[in-house]
């Protein structure tokens, strides 16, 4: 490393060299080409002594891999969830002419749906499921926790495993035509899931689903779509329902659970699962295609083992047990990989190995 004094001193070399030429005090141009070759070469070790002499990451051989911890697997507790809901697709959806949707249940049960319900009413339910005395798996119950805070209120009972869409809106007499502008005090439709037979709801863990729908206005014209979807069980619990990302032709997964943000469960409480509550989830569609191209059941790292491990926090399901191991980051989105878990934990390559 060169001092001030030094670097100093070789500057004014410098400079008197570059004034000579300018000057035509050096006669030959050898001279004058070697003069400058001298200056680079004296130019380039001093880099080399302030920066290093380490080889940029750039122009390493790619074999020179650093070593990727594995990623951490997170421990997933598989249940069967009888709810599923959608956005039908007959007819035009909107406040005043009303919303089609589409249930799918393993079992009889009642779809509810609340216009006009209460935002803080909402929230006081969910909170009341997890803290009260009391449980939420029936309508009646439902709408006490909310102390009746909705407009309207619309009951459908459907039949074990139809697909029929349904048709809810509200009374012309109510006379509304919008919820207000943004932000607003209620959302314009809550769906309400519960089993309508009591033997039914011993049998399942999950015993019903709150779905909060967006239904458009002359306020805020966003198209009718699926905002949150939570699901609770009989232990209390409120799991967050969210999407896998996968392809279009993969397993036909397309739904997780995912826990609150800032909020660890222990295992006794069977951890609010990634995926697991959506893997006997009827009625639901991927949300997301990656790749139109290919088998879909390939990972996309190796193209040769079953896609069987779902990203986190992305939910990108695209790699399988042997290729997520090697990653640090998502091969789809780039996003950091935090931790992983297993679709299936008997995967057919498992089974190969075990053959092996």
């Amino acid at each position: 490393m060169f001092g001030t004094r030094e670097n100093e001193t070789l500057w004014r070399w410098i400079n008197m060299g570059l004034r000579k030429l300018e000057h035509g005090d050096i006669a030959s141009e050898v001279n004058c080409n070697v003069h400058f070759s001298a200056l680079l070469s004296t130019l380039f070790i001093i880099t080399l002594k302030r920066f290093g002499f380490d080889v940029p990451v750039i122009l390493r051989s790619s074999d020179e891999t650093e070593s990727v911890l594995p990623v951490p697997e997170k421990r997933m507790v598989q249940v069967t969830n009888p709810f599923a809901l959608e956005m039908g697709t007959s007819g035009v959806a909107s406040v005043t002419e009303g919303v089609s949707l589409r249930p799918c249940c393993l079992e009889p049960c009642v779809l509810s749906c609340y216009w006009g319900c209460g935002v803080h009413a909402l929230q006081g339910a969910l909170q009341t499921h997890q803290h009260g005395p009391s449980r939420l798996s029936t309508p009646q119950q439902f709408q006490e926790a909310l102390h009746f805070q909705y407009h309207h209120c619309q009951s459908f009972h459907i039949s074990g495993e139809n697909r029929e869409e349904h048709y809810s809106e509200m009374p012309a007499e109510l006379r509304i035509t919008d919820f207000g502008h943004l932000p607003r005090e209620r959302y314009p439709l809550v769906a309400l899931l519960t089993l309508a037979e009591p033997e039914a709801r011993d049998t399942y863990n999950i015993a019903a689903s709150v779905t909060v729908v967006h239904v458009p206005d002359d306020k805020y014209s966003l198209s009718a779509r699926i905002l949150f979807q939570y699901l609770l069980t009989a232990q209390g619990n409120m799991y967050e329902l969210k999407s896998l990302f996968m392809s279009a032709e993969s397993m036909g997964l397309s739904g997780a659970t995912d826990p609150a943000p800032s909020t660890e469960i222990p295992p006794e409480r069977q951890e609010r699962e990634h995926g697991k509550e959506e893997e006997k989830t009827p009625g639901m569609e991927d949300e997301e295609e990656w790749s139109q191209e290919g088998n879909a059941k390939d990972c996309v790292v190796c193209q040769n083992a079953p896609v069987n491990r779902v990203l986190l926090p992305c939910r990108h399901a695209c790699v399988c047990d042997g290729c997520v191991h090697h990653f640090q980051h998502c091969p789809i989105c780039r996003a950091f990989v935090l931790e992983s878990f297993a679709l299936f934990h008997n995967s057919p390559m498992g089974e190969e190995d075990e053959e092996e």
